[in-house]
């Protein structure tokens, strides 16, 4: 099974990145949801990657990657 993980990277202006890797669909934003909203549920921008467009063969329960900014 491919290694999935959720980074968060905090800027030195207090901005928080969060990063999603390893995970395919469209759902990824059931990962973070809980973190954007400790985070104040404010999202500057919202990138789906390339990932997100494939679909998952091996597991329905996987999740794709996702870039948040806020």
């Amino acid at each position: 099974m491919e290694i999935q993980e959720v980074e968060l990277t905090i800027h030195p202006n207090g901005q928080v990145e969060i990063s999603v890797r390893g995970m395919k669909g469209v759902a990824c934003v059931e990962v973070t949801q809980a973190l954007e909203q400790a985070l104040g549920n404010r999202i500057l921008e919202r990138k789906m990657t390339a990932e997100s467009q494939e679909s998952s063969s091996r597991d329905p329960n996987l999740l794709p990657p996702l870039e948040i900014r806020g």
